[in-house]
């Protein structure tokens, strides 16, 4: 996922930090990502979201609210309407480069913000919320005990998440006018809640308020035993899924058509967890899977190893191969069903050298129907002329290319 870093004005007209993901391949829609309350972009989750979006044709804009992470200007002289006011320069610096936002995502604060500014912005099809309060005031229990200190002096120094922060009297004062119900009920999009009911920051209540304040089309999806911050890799792989297939519903993903030798076009696969072995594998902007290795050889077991979806693609082209005869014949087979076990552990083999063949594919077909000895000698015997049979018989070309 090639990332771009790149600045743009603010509402203050201090620069702001940004992300600019992009794809690997086809760039079909672009998303713009507002982080969590005193957060930045760069947090895990904001990273995987993002890297699943990019996957699958959308760049994302991720950028640094004024005053935090890498964007200059002073934190304490932001306020809610700032951050919306963010908002609204980051989608504008999106149109400067023709890749205009069709999707909002905002976490915890900044899914009160994207609510706010999503009325307003004619392009938007869909808006995610992660965490988001109802009431954009509900964070003012993060400093309860300086709120004293702030009403006599005009503002109080606090610590959230182990960081200093000033909070002054102005944004007590415009955070508390922030109501989210009109734009939430004037919303021209579709709207997908996300939310833990484990939340202890801000409450799973805010998350129904939310979708029963907005029309349909909506979804409310639960993180189970999700943290506020989605901190845990599962939790954000997990929310990570849910936005990209809930999102391709609502945006335009049409990929062009595949390059000239590449009828089916082209497989892509991206490293999702340098740590380990996860992978992202994505197939055109609809089809998208994990590719893993067992925790017994350093993985996370959170997909099929390679072996895995060189064995699937075998059963799965058995099973079609034998169901387009059997249609043709006008045979009764009414199901097939096919297992596949392979001898070798690619974590063992990517450390051989040789040219040895050592792979020994074993396949088991149930054929279920009212068949004749004879039909079912013949189908299994079509299973041997299944495309990736002989792919996988016959040696094949590998051509391996370095990208500039």
């Amino acid at each position: 996922m090639p990332t771009e870093r790149l600045t743009f004005q603010g509402h203050s007209g201090h620069t702001l930090a940004a992300r600019l993901d992009l794809p690997d391949g086809p760039h079909l829609a672009t998303a713009l990502l507002a982080h969590c309350f005193t957060c930045s972009k760069d947090i895990p989750a904001a990273r995987r979201i993002s890297a699943r979006l990019a996957a699958m044709g959308i760049a994302v804009l991720r950028f640094d609210f004024t005053g935090l992470g890498h964007s200059k200007g002073e934190f304490s002289n932001t306020n809610f309407t700032t951050n919306v006011q963010d908002i609204t320069a980051a989608c504008a610096a999106l149109d400067d480069r023709g890749m205009s936002p069709t999707l909002l995502i905002g976490h915890s604060l900044g899914g009160a913000a994207v609510l706010k500014a999503a009325p307003d912005m004619a392009n938007i099809k869909a808006v995610v919320t992660i965490g988001a309060p109802f009431d954009p005031a509900h964070v003012t229990h993060n400093f309860a005990d300086a709120l004293p200190e702030i009403m006599t002096n005009g503002v109080a120094q606090v610590s959230l998440g182990g960081r200093p922060f000033k909070i002054g009297q102005q944004f007590i004062d415009d955070i508390s006018k922030g109501e989210l119900f009109p734009a939430i009920s004037n919303l021209k999009a579709a709207l997908l809640v996300l939310h833990s009911p484990t939340d202890d920051t801000v409450g799973i209540d805010n998350a129904s308020e939310i979708f029963l304040a907005a029309r349909h089309p909506k979804s409310f999806v639960t993180l189970d035993k999700a943290d506020h911050l989605i901190s845990k890799a599962a939790d954000a792989e997990y929310a990570a899924d849910v936005i990209t297939s809930w999102s391709k519903r609502y945006l335009s993903l049409t990929p062009p058509a595949p390059p000239i030798g590449v009828p089916e076009g082209v497989l892509r696969i991206s490293e999702a967890d340098a740590t380990g072995f996860l992978q992202d594998v994505q197939s055109g902007p609809h089809h998208h899977t994990l590719a893993d290795e067992p925790l017994a050889y350093g993985g996370t077991n959170r997909g099929m190893s390679p072996y895995g979806f060189l064995g699937a693609g075998l059963g799965a082209c058995t099973s079609m191969t034998i169901r387009m005869y059997a249609r043709r014949k006008g045979w009764p087979l009414t199901n097939i069903s096919v297992e596949i076990t392979h001898d070798k552990v690619h974590a063992q083999d990517a450390a051989t050298r040789g040219d040895t063949k050592v792979d020994t594919f074993v396949r088991h077909i149930t054929l279920t129907g009212d068949l004749t000895a004879e039909q079912r000698a013949k189908l299994v015997e079509i299973a041997d002329k299944c495309p990736v049979h002989r792919t996988l018989e016959r040696s094949s070309h590998i051509t391996t290319q370095l990208a500039p």
